[in-house]
């Protein structure tokens, strides 16, 4: 018993802290707002490490790899269960919106008259010109940010292959980028020793500010989408974890993923905790490297079905009927398209669908 406290005292600490967050702000409500300050320094000194944590450990594991070849192979083959475990995230937010009605308008006549854009414009978006901007940056001071996740992981990849290829004359560069990757994670424990008083107090202040001022309807989804998501948590991704490793790797999976979950206040603040977890379960360090970062980019499983819920919930409101394929292209693409944008990027991909989905913009 001793021993699993041992093993298991940061996770407890960690839950206990937001238990009590919750406590706080369902007894003080609005009053846990004055918490938020202490939340919010948590997850600032989680994103300031962000970019040097992606950029060393991208580069010190390509620079590590025995086998140049191992890179692409590990690539190739993560892009493609990327896509498959994408699709079914976006089959199980459609499924599961067609079979419960979130919001009924008995008039929706009144809230196409009330929503009317009054002329408004509407910028179109080119597909390409977005894809560049996601991929690269003019400025290679703009690397220097994580609003610029995607093109700082192709520089990180590139910038590792070019030290492979200058041999030993850049072995000197790629010994001082592997010791700053360590020093950038050690880094990350010392925040993590706060992470209990700073998710506790985000927790306070999240449920003291909106626990009580949700309609019916915003209500009717979030239930809903949350028993989804904890189906998808419990179900799905053990399936993933059983496929993966078998029984010992699914073991390994549910003794390891308490700490990131509990840490997922954010995609970018998760990969500091998600990396040393995939390390725990056993994965080898150049390819935890390569593809938690990765992952927290391209890998929205949860972001990818509220964006079904969101286009149900207005399909719903407006009383149209869109076709099944027509929803899943549109939750899989305005999710894949913003992926790199760390803030702001929900308001972007709504904008798309009520662009692709011809609803008034207003909405």
């Amino acid at each position: 018993m001793k021993k699993i406290l041992n093993n298991y005292k940061g996770t407890i600490i960690l839950i206990g802290a937001i238990l009590i967050g919750v406590i706080v702000g369902l007894i003080f409500k609005n009053d846990a707002a004055v918490l938020k300050p202490f939340g919010d320094l948590f997850l600032n000194l989680l994103l300031v490490v962000i970019v040097p944590l992606i950029f060393t450990t991208i580069t010190s594991a390509i620079i590590k790899m025995e086998s140049p070849k191992r890179l692409k192979k590990v690539i190739s083959r993560i892009f493609i269960v990327f896509a498959i475990v994408s699709v079914i995230a976006a089959v199980i937010g459609v499924a599961s919106t067609y079979s419960f009605k979130l919001v009924d308008v008995k008039d929706t006549n009144k809230i196409m008259d009330l929503l009317e854009d009054n002329g408004t414009e509407t910028e179109e978006l080119s597909i390409l010109d977005r894809t560049v901007s996601l991929i690269s940056t003019n400025d290679f001071a703009n690397l220097l940010s994580r609003d610029n996740i995607i093109a700082l992981l192709i520089m990180s990849i590139l910038a590792g292959l070019a030290i492979r290829m200058g041999g030993n004359k850049t072995e000197k560069v790629g010994k001082f980028i592997i010791d700053c990757s360590e020093v950038v994670l050690n880094l990350v424990k010392i925040i993590m020793y706060y992470a209990p008083i700073g998710l506790g107090c985000y927790m306070a202040a999240l449920i003291g500010t909106y626990g009580a001022t949700i309609a019916s309807g915003f209500l009717k989804t979030f239930i809903i989408y949350t028993l989804v998501c904890v189906f998808v948590y419990f179900v799905v991704y053990s399936i993933y974890a059983l496929i993966g490793g078998g029984k010992i790797g699914l073991k390994k999976y549910w003794l390891n993923i308490i700490t990131p979950t509990a840490t997922a206040c954010s995609s970018a603040a998760c990969i500091p905790v998600n990396s040393r977890a995939a390390k725990n379960i056993g994965v080898s360090s150049d390819i935890a490297e390569t593809i938690v970062p990765l992952g927290t980019s391209f890998h929205k499983d949860g972001s990818i079905i509220g964006s079904a819920f969101k286009i149900m919930f207005l399909v719903y409101l407006f009383d149209t009927n869109p076709s099944v394929w027509l929803v899943l292209g549109v939750s899989l693409l305005v999710t894949l398209l913003i992926t790199a944008v760390p803030i702001g990027g929900g308001t972007i991909s709504e904008m798309m669908i009520l662009t692709l989905m011809g609803f008034p913009v207003a909405a």
